[in-house]
């Protein structure tokens, strides 16, 4: 089955990028905090226009679009190839519990990869879904917001740190975002 990817490179997505072997890697928050500041970064200097997004524990879910002269395509794949590089850093320098394991998982992932050289971290692909309508887009961000509701990680969605829940309940989450109403 081919891979949605991006084609539009004005238009507004839905994206997951999922960790190999769905490997729960973001039950610590030093990882989840290298997802948060490469965002940043790529807000800030990659112009990418987040609208919503969450950080479960193997998968990250965004809705997103470039600002006019950037490419969101490019963008996610220089944040995949960054977080990367710094989740499987710090997983080798961390007191990892898990550490072994982890890396042999990661490794086995990249091994048969011409693309990778030591380790895969993210599965192939975004899932990428064109937003085509305002209520599309509000599904979505529900969607997003839902998630850690419906792993039972908190009663309610503004309760999640790591998503922009609180933004639209009316509070300030961890990144800036674009309010989608």
């Amino acid at each position: 089955m081919p891979l949605k990817t991006i084609t539009d490179t004005e238009g507004i997505y839905f994206l997951t990028s999922t960790v190999v072997d769905w490997v729960d890697v973001f039950t610590r928050p030093i990882y989840r905090y290298i997802i948060i500041d490469s965002l940043k970064h790529c807000i800030n200097e990659k112009g990418l226009e987040l609208y919503a997004w969450v950080i479960m524990s193997n998968h990250i879910h965004l809705v997103a679009a470039s600002k006019k002269g950037f490419n969101l395509s490019s963008t996610i794949r220089d944040f995949k190839k960054y977080t990367s590089k710094q989740i499987i850093n710090s997983i080798s320098a961390e007191n990892e519990s898990r550490k072994e394991w982890m890396m042999n998982r990661f490794e086995h992932a990249g091994r048969y990869d011409n693309k990778i050289k030591n380790y895969k971290f993210w599965q192939d692909g975004n899932e990428a879904k064109s937003i085509y309508s305002f209520e599309f887009l509000k599904q979505k961000i529900d969607y997003i917001h839902n998630n850690p509701v419906k792993a039972e990680m908190v009663e309610f969605s503004e309760q999640y740190k790591f998503s922009s829940a609180m933004d639209y309940a009316g509070g300030r989450g961890l990144l800036p975002i674009q309010m989608a109403w």
